[in-house]
């Protein structure tokens, strides 16, 4: 499964970007593929490990911060790995042509 998620530290002004950092060492850290981009971390694996790892991002940021707002969108297809790099690359096949 990949899971898209962002989450976003409240009531701690507007430069957030600190917050978010914490956020993502945890995702790198944990050894799944993963990517950030501006406006989410998608990280790939297994239901269990995935949802574990976007568990602890938040509890990072809410550690540091009065409230947490977590957007969260998976794509749940068994069978599929390395579909980070895979999902891609087939728009930028489809773009070349």
């Amino acid at each position: 499964m990949i899971v898209a998620f962002s989450v976003t530290p409240l009531g701690v002004g507007e430069d957030v970007g600190e917050y978010v950092a914490d956020a993502v060492r945890v995702v790198r850290a944990s050894g799944l593929p993963n990517r950030t981009d501006a406006m989410f971390t998608s990280i790939e694996g297994e239901w269990d490990e995935v949802m574990d790892v976007v568990r602890r991002a938040v509890a990072a940021v809410e550690a540091r911060a009065p409230r947490v707002s977590l957007v969260l969108k998976a794509d749940i297809r068994a069978g599929v790995t390395d579909g980070l790099t895979s999902k891609v690359e087939t728009v930028e096949r489809h773009l070349a042509s």
